[in-house]
């Protein structure tokens, strides 16, 4: 049973660094019960940004994977497979991106910001920890290159927002609870909003030592404030992460007042309902 979100639509396969190939995601998917599942891999990194942890054979399997996936949602049942795109946001390559972006049929692109300026990777363990007065400096421009990444329109959901507290989790704990900071995340979210994209609302975090979903409690109530739209994703990286944790994200989003999700088919926005405890959910 489904617990209100049918829709999945964020994974990656085994082209980029997961580890199951993108017909065994289906079927996780299948087995899930879900309505639709999106496949969104990593797009190609521009010279010079680099991330060790994709197979060096990524730009050679990656055109496979874009064509069975434009082959397979014409023809797969049970969910409906749509075709992302995880895209990085690389502010000092604004035409390559566009070149990514227009070179296939997708369904949706995702936004992520996965490096600070001087291409520091916010999610590279060595990165961390640093000093309080530094981290606020990477936590301030992180959610201000948010900002930028939102009002570009190159994307249509805004992945993990806070993913930039993997590594760092007790000092970003301090920073966000601070309302002076929390200041600094609202124009990213105003941006969003603005754009008409969707905030992703990701139970990878759950999966972290720190059991917190992206994003925190103080990001989702900021959001719902505003009047920002979610989605939901799993950002699964195995078969058996497809859909994982949905019940309790499902729970976190309804404790914030939110009763729908959305998506994109073809760039078309959708709503879904999100039934409350105790609604007839959907199989």
């Amino acid at each position: 049973m489904c617990p209100g979100i049918i829709a999945d639509l964020h994974s990656h396969t085994i082209v980029s660094h997961g580890k199951d190939t993108p017909e065994a995601m289906l079927r996780a998917a299948q087995e899930a019960g879900l309505e639709y599942f999106g496949i969104s891999e990593h797009s190609l990194l521009p010279p010079p940004y680099v991330c060790r942890l994709y197979r060096q054979d990524m730009p050679e399997r990656m055109p496979a994977l874009l064509d069975w996936l434009e082959q397979q949602r014409r023809t797969a049942t049970g969910p409906r497979l749509l075709m992302g795109m995880e895209l990085d946001w690389t502010p000092d390559c604004p035409e390559y991106m566009r070149q990514v972006v227009a070179s296939r049929p997708f369904d949706y692109i995702i936004g992520s910001i996965h490096h600070l300026d001087g291409r520091l990777s916010v999610g590279g363990a060595a990165n961390w920890p640093c000093s309080e007065s530094e981290a606020d400096t990477r936590f301030s421009r992180y959610y201000a290159l948010m900002a930028d990444m939102a009002a570009s329109g190159i994307a249509q959901i805004a992945s993990h927002p806070d993913f930039i507290k993997l590594h760092c989790h007790a000092l970003f704990r301090r920073w966000i609870t601070q309302p002076r900071n929390l200041a600094k995340v609202r124009p990213a979210l105003l941006a969003i909003k603005r754009r008409g994209m969707l905030m992703e609302v990701s139970s990878a975090g759950l999966r972290q030592p720190f059991a917190e979903a992206y994003p925190c409690p103080e990001i989702m109530t900021l959001a719902a404030d505003i009047g920002v739209e979610i989605s939901f994703g799993s950002d699964a990286h195995t078969a058996a992460d497809v859909a994982g944790n949905f019940v309790a994200l499902a729970a976190y989003a309804r404790s914030f007042g939110y009763t729908q999700s959305a998506m994109f088919v073809q760039g078309e926005k959708r709503t879904l309902p999100l039934p409350q405890n105790g609604e007839q959910e959907r199989a």
